[in-house]
């Protein structure tokens, strides 16, 4: 189990420099289905019986709309981990791929996603949405942000919404991809396809493939990359 105790090393290193939780915060665990968000949510649970700061989890799955999709598994697995589990259907896909037949959906598809999720976060009574980013999250982002958008930036750790009075954390911000995924395989986490007809032919993921690309030549770019925010004090790093 050293992957496991190794993200949840690293896991809690970010929530105490971030100061991600506080006593008694409810938080609700977005669950798309992917390894990234089943292995945070297995994570905080089994944080729980020993993080000094005591919390409540909630796991939350947005239903897209696109159809076939089945939760059987992820609602087997958090019964196992003793967390609520809801689901809740939303038409975002449809509309966005059919009604509006968006050339570039992503941006708008995240809005929606995002209201959606923090609207059922009230709901259940939550004060704090945790999301699976990791640190190759965040490179790609601020390499996004800088090809497309010419700008410096990146999402934050912890993000204060006034509007919905929720706070917005990501307690893997500074563990690897891949060390999610060991963490994931090691504990058979159930994980659901992406229905979502533009999954994997983003831009994301063309400046993920550029990224290491260039680790070849440039050794520790995305330990670099972070730093360099972290430095900077870019948007909370």
């Amino acid at each position: 189990m050293k992957a496991v105790q190794k993200l949840m090393s690293v896991m809690r290193s970010a929530m105490e420099k971030y100061n991600m939780i506080q006593p008694g915060d409810r938080i609700a665990v977005g669950v798309s289905g992917g390894k990234d968000s089943v292995t945070l949510l297995a994570a905080l649970c089994e944080m729980r019986r020993y993080y000094p700061v005591p919390y409540d989890l909630e796991a939350v799955t947005l239903d897209m709309g696109f159809g076939g999709a089945g939760y059987g598994e992820l609602r087997e697995l958090c019964r196992r981990l003793r967390v609520r589990y809801t689901v809740k259907e939303t038409g975002i896909g449809p509309l966005i791929f059919e009604t509006r037949k968006e050339e570039n959906p992503c941006s708008l598809c995240a809005r929606m996603r995002r209201g959606a999720l923090h609207d059922t976060a009230k709901a259940l009574s939550c004060n704090k949405i945790a999301l699976g980013h990791h640190m190759d999250d965040a490179v790609e982002t601020f390499y996004l942000n800088l090809f497309n958008g010419g700008r410096i930036g990146c999402f934050q750790p912890v993000t204060y919404l006034s509007r919905k009075d929720l706070t917005m954390i990501r307690p893997m911000a500074l563990a690897f991809e891949r060390d999610v995924i060991r963490a994931s395989r090691k504990r058979r986490l159930p994980v659901v396809k992406s229905a979502c007809p533009a999954d994997g032919v983003t831009d994301r993921q063309k400046v993920k493939e550029l990224i290491r690309t260039l680790e070849k030549d440039y050794d520790r770019l995305r330990v670099k990359t972070l730093g360099a925010l972290q430095r900077a004090g870019v948007d909370g790093w």
